[in-house]
């Protein structure tokens, strides 16, 4: 089955059984990445209570890690949770946001790596790159590498721990260290948003929970968002009515319109 068929199959299970996402996501994206959620039709919950985090992830069809604004006890949660949804079968995926800025992240995502198997970790190539090479940095949470920079190290890490790397920039590479596919879908506006990575990690996690295939459901979930900010950028010229606009085209994208504009290519 082609990418751009699988894409508008995956966007219509999300849509006909709104899978519950358990996020355990950082403060400055937690309202944007619930409202993009509910717009493309899945159904957000934001839980990091120690005291609930297993009972929350049973009920979910996947769970997403976010060290944004991570402390010692949200990362605790974290491995809790991920070790739960481990047991249950349920997807997981990671989004390592700043590591490389600082030892505190970068240690607090190899931790998670360590106790949890992950289906997929989604961050930009400076991210990816310091999972593998202690001495990268960051600038704050932006990248200084390129894609083409982190794709070496992703396929080395991904065999290494037996996961999906998807690497976001102007095009996305994803890769399980076989594998080898790119989606050409976006735009610019996209990185004057702030959370939109986050959001990118979110959909990502919403169509891993109705595509077993970690390398599809991240192809595919990155094309239909993509897609979205490519039609929200024709009525938005700015940051502020992109941002809403950029919700509006995941709640109007049809199936039909996603494999019409999807642009995935496997190498």
């Amino acid at each position: 089955m082609r990418f751009s068929e699988k894409a508008a199959q995956n966007l219509m299970a999300i849509r006909n059984t709104k899978p519950l996402i358990h996020n355990i996501t950082n403060f400055v994206a937690m309202n944007f990445s619930a409202n993009a959620l509910l717009s493309m039709g899945a159904s957000p919950v934001m839980a990091h209570a120690h005291n609930e985090v297993e009972e929350m992830v049973a009920l979910s069809g996947s769970l997403v890690l976010n060290i944004g604004t991570l402390t010692d006890e949200w990362v605790s949660a974290m491995i809790k949770a991920g070790k739960r949804a481990n047991d249950l079968n349920i997807p997981v995926i990671l989004d390592p946001v700043g590591s490389g800025a600082t030892s505190f992240r970068t240690a607090s995502a190899k931790k998670i790596l360590a106790a949890t198997a992950v289906s997929v970790i989604r961050g930009n190539p400076s991210e990816i790159i310091s999972l593998s090479d202690q001495s990268s940095i960051t600038k704050g949470v932006d990248s200084v590498h390129t894609v083409e920079d982190a794709f070496q190290p992703a396929t080395s890490l991904a065999l290494e721990l037996g996961t999906t790397l998807a690497i976001t920039g102007p095009k996305d590479l994803i890769t399980n260290g076989k594998k080898i596919v790119r989606v050409d879908n976006g735009h610019p506006l996209m990185g004057r948003v702030t959370g939109t990575g986050c959001v990118a990690t979110a959909i990502t996690g919403a169509f891993l929970a109705v595509d077993p295939d970690p390398v599809r459901a991240s192809a595919t979930a990155l094309s239909f968002f993509g897609l979205a900010g490519e039609i929200a950028a024709q009525s938005a010229s700015a940051p502020g009515s992109f941002m809403a606009a950029l919700l509006d085209s995941l709640y109007r994208i049809t199936p039909e319109m996603l494999e019409k504009g999807c642009r995935i290519v496997e190498e």
